[in-house]
């Protein structure tokens, strides 16, 4: 990552007044009533075989359940479930839907309610889209990573970058030609045409290589990643969808011991040009940009 660490330091400054879009009673009006339309199809249509490929166990925790769409739609794969958000209109909405589920109400970042080494899958789907900073978003992962089993596995469904400039079938962003320039840490904004509620949603775009780095940092290893595309014969009106994946769906382990959650070693990221290469842990790699020091503290 180049020059990673004073650039991620300056989004998180730049967007300390970030608003979660979802914590809202309209938008949560609206969301009851959305399931798997268009776009949000791709997003779900690979999760039970990809599931079925990496988790041994029924045991899961929907980590920003919202209104309990993916966690009734785990519940239908047969998993025993707990769906969690920091937003109680959500989940009241969630409750409403599936008076039988387990929904509970967490503190931002807060997961010591739940035992560690208990759960065969954590499913986070489009939680991390709204989650502003690099410090954030690693202390969540961290934590999510610590109620996993040994064999357990988080699968993390996020927003592509590409999500943010293009038109969909259930998105637009044609009013947003500023997203066009957003870079990792950066605000976007994207209407979701299936919604009553025609509210711009904010997120916040983290590219691939952030991702990595994130998951680096929080003590797990990436597994695999799958980029869905759309098929010319499914039933919908596709826009680019068939060209251009939408998601990103990323399956993550516990890092092996020695890896950056068991040992606290944290990295120290120092900007050098070197010859125009790249050192990373000894590795050596064609760049114009900085190299890597690694520092225990």
């Amino acid at each position: 990552m180049r020059g990673a660490q004073g650039k991620i330091v300056q989004k998180e400054e730049a967007i300390m007044g970030f608003f979660n879009s979802y914590e809202d009673v309209k938008r949560a009006e609206a969301y009851a009533k959305l399931e798997f339309p268009g776009t949000y199809y791709l997003a779900y249509r690979d999760l039970p075989e990809i599931i079925s490929e990496h988790v041994k166990g029924t045991k899961a925790i929907d980590f920003g359940c919202g209104t309990g769409r993916s966690t009734r739609f785990l519940q239908r794969l047969g998993f025993n479930t707990v769906g969690v958000d920091i937003a109680e209109d959500m989940l009241k909405k969630a409750r409403e839907l599936d008076p039988k589920g387990d929904y509970r109400l967490i503190e931002d970042g807060d997961l010591t309610q739940f035992e560690d080494n208990t759960y065969d899958l954590v499913l986070s789907a489009f939680t991390f889209d709204n989650m502003p900073t690099m410090e954030k978003k690693v202390k969540n992962f961290r934590g999510l990573g610590r109620l996993l089993k040994s064999e357990g596995r988080t699968v993390n469904l996020v927003s592509s970058p590409e999500i943010y400039t293009h038109e969909w079938a259930s998105f637009s962003t044609k009013d947003f030609p500023e997203n066009r320039h957003a870079k990792s840490g950066d605000k976007v904004r994207i209407i979701q045409t299936d919604l009553e509620d025609k509210r711009p949603v904010e997120d916040v775009v983290w590219t691939d290589e952030y991702y990595q780095e994130t998951f680096k940092r929080a003590g797990l290893e990436l597994v695999r990643t799958y980029k869905p595309l759309a098929k010319e014969n499914e039933p919908h009106k596709w826009v680019n969808e068939t060209k251009i994946a939408p998601w990103v769906i990323y399956v993550l382990k516990r890092g092996r011991k020695g890896t950056l959650a068991d040992s606290e070693v944290e990295l120290d990221f120092k900007s050098r040009v070197f010859f125009g290469f790249l050192f990373v842990d000894n590795n050596f790699f064609a760049s114009s940009a900085s190299y890597v020091v690694w520092r225990r503290r």
